[in-house]
């Protein structure tokens, strides 16, 4: 009876293989459902995100369309500056940056004044990529403005997150410590491969920059802004090829306006002043204070041999 009832109560229960077949087989049907619409949801979140307009990008429309007058992209822009106000707004708010760099309301507005009496469309080239570069390209409305950068790097970034900026970097070869030693050979080439026309990109003078882009040789610069390389320190650059280089241009022009505006900024210090002095000359000289010089300069004869007239001349000896 014992063992009968043993029998009796005893269960028996089978795992088929199927079983945990067809289970392993739904959980994976499961993941990959689930993880295609997170891949639909993901693709669609990036699309709807792209093609949404950003508020600055709004803003930046907005003020597009108070400066052209509320004039459609469709609709050419004509060659007009901007208006005072427009002006007078951008410089206020650049004057009053927390940047300990920038340049003050009124050396800004010398600059302001002159591209605001500047036939458009007007051209200005700018050495050295600054805190004020957006204020250049915004002031130059509806004309060419093209800056002159030494680092390549911090060029290629600038023109990056600012594409419509044109930036084109130089390697400077000069070191401001030899700033006398390069003027005085400047000087007695000016007959030669250093003389005041000529197109510096076929130049052997070694003040001349020659690796430009070929077309910023050819354009005739109405204002020419140099505000780089560094030249705050010894084994800095210097801006002797910078000043030479804007010299040169503004006396080899081939038409347009016969004058061109030469801003030079940190004025104050010798390397700017000697060059200044040699190559932009005094007689030329319109306005200066301890940070700006604002030269006016005529075009050349191309047999011309100095770039001055006669005039008192700053000591080269002191920074031999």
């Amino acid at each position: 009876m014992k063992n009968g009832s043993s029998n009796t109560n005893t269960k028996l229960i089978l795992l088929h293989p199927y079983i945990q077949k067809q289970t392993s087989t739904t959980r994976l049907w499961l993941l990959a459902f689930i993880s295609f619409f997170t891949i639909v949801f993901l693709l669609t979140l990036l699309y709807t995100r792209d093609t949404i307009p950003s508020k600055n990008t709004s803003v930046a429309a907005a003020v597009a369309a108070v400066v052209t007058g509320g004039s459609s992209s469709s609709t050419p822009i004509s060659n007009t500056n901007l208006p005072t106000s427009a002006i007078n707004t951008l410089l206020h708010y650049a004057s009053r940056s927390n940047d300990s760099f920038h340049m003050s309301y009124g050396e800004m507005k010398s600059i302001s004044d002159v591209l605001r009496r500047c036939a458009p469309p007007c051209n200005l080239l700018v050495f050295g990529l600054t805190h004020e570069t957006l204020l250049w390209k915004s002031l130059n409305h509806n004309g060419r403005t093209v800056f002159v950068e030494e680092n390549r790097y911090y060029a290629a970034y600038f023109e990056e997150i600012h594409p419509e900026i044109d930036v084109f970097d130089v390697q400077y070869t000069t070191k401001a410590h030899e700033a006398g030693e390069l003027v005085s050979a400047a000087k007695e080439a000016a007959g030669n491969e250093c003389r005041p026309v000529q197109n510096l990109l076929f130049s052997d003078c070694k003040l001349g920059l020659n690796d430009l882009p070929n077309h910023v040789y050819d354009v005739d610069w109405d204002v020419i802004f140099v505000d780089g390389p560094r030249g705050d320190a010894h084994e800095g650059p210097g801006r002797m090829s910078s000043i030479f280089t804007a010299a040169v241009l503004a006396r080899s022009k081939k038409g347009g306006n016969p004058k061109t505006h030469v801003f030079v900024h940190d004025n104050y210090r010798d390397v700017e002043r000697l060059c200044g002095d040699e190559f932009l000359c005094r007689e030329n000289l319109v306005e200066s204070n301890d940070l700006l010089a604002h030269y006016v300069l005529d075009k050349m004869d191309k047999n011309s041999t100095q770039f001055c007239s006669g005039r008192k001349k700053r000591s080269i000896s002191s920074l031999s």
